[in-house]
């Protein structure tokens, strides 16, 4: 047994000398209370400050019987960018967008969310930008922002260095859930244009752009309109009241609905078919922002990696009756959506196994037919 050092105690540590700045922490707090008053609803119970946020939960007695939903995500290495460029106030964006639109697409409407930041050391103006983009995220998706975390890491990650997680919570009517079930042969998908990148697939994007090509994150790209790191910053899309509207709408039969993330298109589409059914999406109807081209190119990437990796400018896909597909292109142009009928359901083929296993091992098969426009 290591035996204790004998001798006299060491006099003044303190938290703050370990590395821990509550005081900052505090001043961050005060900072954020405006933005996080701008993500509310008529539901949250309580001021800001407490130990835990609350909702009131009668306003589901409208519900016959409410589903709760919940997700919870972060934004991947997108955060080593905005750390890069100095700019914290639109990562809170992306992160609300990977938990809203993956509650939204069961159905299920977005009540409240939680944060948790990470930091090296903090800042407290940093802190109040970060948590500004996560209100003004919830704010875009018609929920509230109900509490959070932030946690100085000193030692563990470096002063200029954090990252970011949320959960959220949503509820859907159980006869409105969406879902395989309701997926049949003939219905139609509708794909909704991506903003960019989004949130996944940082780790190639930075390995091409950045390490192998060591392009500058302030070099202009004429094929973007901008620099390379404000194209890369460009925020997560959120979708979450487009698909309520179109799930709401009774001139739209819509039967599933797929987040289009990490694993892309192929991947996450075929989660939301049954086993029996497959999908073909016609590469034709849709060509992919400049970026996914940059990076193939520079980086010598393959068709099938860059399909598996990115979105390649789709960022969700509404399955639709083939009846009501007009209807619903039609309600996505007045909100301001660009989409369009990228491809079909059919019945599946014996042994079609499809571009990618659907994400979570269990669904139908998606193929990725023709060639994107010249």
């Amino acid at each position: 047994m290591t035996e204790l050092v004998r001798g006299e105690a060491a006099t003044g540590a303190t938290y703050a000398a370990a590395g821990v700045d509550t005081a900052a922490g505090e001043r961050a707090v005060a900072l954020m209370k405006a933005s996080i008053a701008a993500a509310q609803r008529p539901e949250v119970v309580g001021g800001f400050g407490g130990f835990a946020g609350l909702f009131d939960a009668s306003a589901l007695r409208a519900y016959k019987r409410p589903l709760l939903a919940t997700s919870t995500d972060g934004v991947g290495t997108k955060v080593a960018v905005a750390q890069r460029m100095g700019v914290h106030d639109t990562i809170g964006i992306d992160l609300v967008a990977m938990v809203v639109d993956d509650l939204v697409v069961c159905g299920a409407e977005p009540l409240f969310m939680t944060d948790y930041i990470a930091i090296g050391k903090v800042v407290p103006e940093r802190v109040a930008a970060i948590v500004a983009g996560i209100a003004e995220g919830c704010r875009q998706a018609g929920c509230a922002l109900v509490g959070g975390e932030t946690a100085e890491h000193p030692g563990l990650l470096a002063p200029d260095e954090y990252d970011v997680a949320g959960a959220g919570t949503g509820v859907v009517e159980a006869d409105a859930l969406l879902g395989p079930d309701r997926v049949r042969a003939g219905d139609l998908l509708v794909a909704m244009r991506s903003s960019g990148l989004h949130s996944n697939g940082y780790s190639l994007a930075r390995h091409v752009l950045l390490t192998t090509a060591g392009l500058a994150l302030d070099l202009h790209v004429a094929e973007f309109g901008r620099t390379l790191g404000e194209e890369l910053l460009v925020p997560t899309r959120i979708y979450s009241l487009d698909c309520l509207a179109l799930a709401r709408a009774d001139a739209v039969d819509v039967h599933a609905m797929s987040h289009i993330t990490g694993g892309g298109l192929a991947a996450n589409l075929a989660r939301v078919l049954p086993a029996h059914l497959a999908a073909d999406v016609d590469r034709a109807t849709w060509s992919p922002q400049p970026v996914f081209g940059l990076i193939g190119r520079l980086g010598g990437v393959a068709r099938g990696e860059l399909e598996q990796t990115f979105n390649q400018g789709i960022g969700m896909v509404a399955v639709v009756s083939a009846k009501t597909a007009d209807v619903t292109l039609d309600l996505l142009a007045a909100r301001g959506v660009d989409a369009w009928v990228c491809g079909a359901v059919r019945e599946r083929r014996d042994g079609e196994h499809g571009d990618a296993e659907a994400k979570g091992g269990a669904g139908g098969a998606v193929t990725l037919v023709g060639d994107h426009p010249a």
